[in-house]
């Protein structure tokens, strides 16, 4: 490409519509010219050959991708990345760190998930002549775009009217052993952590229509033991049954464990993709939770891949009412920064789409309770242990209990040791689960 026709593929922002187009930032590493190198991202995510052979026309006007804003970070002396060995460029020169911010016509894909990443993360963008390394660090979408999308259809404000939970985070829990148990004793550790005070018992992302737990017999003993649950305790209870298939399999699936007694319904959403959950999002009659298997292997380089934050933006605009994600602490090896950023893709104004509930977790029990409240800073989020509940000495019950205990002692602006002198379940959940100092 010629330093000419590159500047085809520049825009300046008072002479652009923004709701015509979505906005996308990258930060990249490239050879030469840093502005060739980003009309060439442009180019390939866009029109790539923008007229015929020997015809006088130009299909940018309409179609291409352009720049709106470009910076040069820094300038090294390789890519941060290596490069197979075929593929490792010689004598290319210093290396250019750069962030753009990109406008592309949606016109160009529609209202079409699968045909939005084709071109945002596709061929067109990690396969760029002189570009090694490239992340796509966030996504902006138009409410001219957002409008055509049903997005959430309980949320936030949904979920906690289906549970009657308000004023504090939602307690789920993940039935431990996560995929070794059958349909019944399975169920009656869901059962003793309702009545110690979890909102919600769910399936293992695991577990899902295995031969020795099957959804059909699971979901049918977790649906009475939901509904014995709530006799008991006299508040709603929730049981997450996860459904995570082939496409073909969904809506069927769904229409199974909801029949059952499963009052929320959980799927693997970049397994089974995106299209598909905004398929299941329009058939659904329960709430959708997403869980997040494939988000490390997109997200986890710093320099190459896709920030999860915008993996979150389009599960939330497929339809997903809470999203799982890898929450605070070292087990996760999420930065903390990046945590928050994925809460508030899940909150934030979205136009017409409503809030999901972000669930931030990975190895929580009650003592880091106060950890992730602090840190979000607000009371919407999903709370979700798996050992810190059915891994606890005394039982499921206590082990839910002390959940309660310590969110008790939190808005009592008591410590957790002192809370935890009269609180038995909390004192044992301390002893066994607290990180000693060496």
């Amino acid at each position: 490409m010629t330093p000419t026709d590159s500047e085809g593929f520049f825009l300046n922002r008072a002479d652009y519509d923004p709701a015509s187009a979505i906005e996308l930032d990258y930060r990249f590493e490239c050879y030469g010219d840093p502005r060739i190198a980003a009309a060439h991202l442009c180019s390939e995510q866009s029109t790539a050959q923008w007229h015929r052979v020997g015809i006088d026309e130009d299909f940018r006007a309409r179609f291409a991708a352009k720049v709106l804003e470009l910076r040069v970070e820094r300038r090294q002396s390789a890519p941060s990345l290596t490069l197979g060995a075929s593929a490792q460029p010689q004598g290319r020169g210093e290396v250019c760190v750069c962030t753009v911010t990109i406008a592309h016509p949606h016109g160009n894909f529609g209202p079409r998930i699968p045909n939005l990443l084709s071109a945002v993360v596709g061929e067109g963008v990690f396969f760029v002549p002189g570009i090694p390394v490239i992340k796509l660090m966030d996504i902006r979408l138009p409410p001219s775009f957002l409008a055509e999308f049903t997005g959430p259809r309980f949320g936030v404000a949904g979920i906690r009217d289906l549970l009657g939970v308000h004023g504090r985070p939602i307690f789920f829990g993940v039935i431990k052993p996560n995929i070794g148990l059958p349909p019944e004793p399975f169920a009656e550790l869901g059962y003793q952590g309702w009545l110690g005070g979890l909102d919600v018992a769910k399936d293992d992302e695991m577990l899902a229509d295995a031969p020795w737990c099957p959804l059909a017999e699971r979901s049918a003993l977790l649906g009475q033991a939901r509904r014995r649950a709530e006799e008991a305790t006299g508040v709603t209870k929730g049981y997450l049954a996860n459904i995570t298939d082939e496409v073909d399999r969904l809506c069927d699936l769904h229409d199974l464990a909801v029949a059952n007694g499963a009052n929320l319904l959980m799927v693997n959403a970049m397994p089974v993709g995106l299209s598909a959950v905004r398929m299941l999002s329009r058939h659904t009659r329960v709430p959708l939770v997403g869980h997040f298997p494939m988000i490390a292997p997109c997200s986890r380089s710093p320099v190459y891949g896709i920030h999860s934050k915008v993996i979150y933006k389009l599960q939330r605009l497929a339809g997903l009412d809470a999203i799982v994600m890898p929450g605070f602490g070292a087990r996760m090896g999420m930065d903390e920064s990046e945590v928050l950023d994925g809460v508030a893709a899940c909150l934030a104004p979205m136009g017409g789409i409503a809030p999901s509930l972000p669930i931030p977790g990975g190895s929580d029990w009650a003592g880091t309770l106060d950890g992730v409240y602090r840190r979000v800073g607000h009371v919407d989020f999903g709370f979700i242990p798996g050992r810190g509940v059915f891994g606890h000495p005394q039982g499921p019950t206590a082990g839910a209990a002390s959940l309660r205990q310590a969110w008790d002692g939190i808005v009592q602006g008591i410590s957790i040791e002192q809370h935890a002198l009269d609180h038995p379940a909390l004192r044992a959940a301390i002893d066994t689960f607290e990180v000693k100092a060496d």
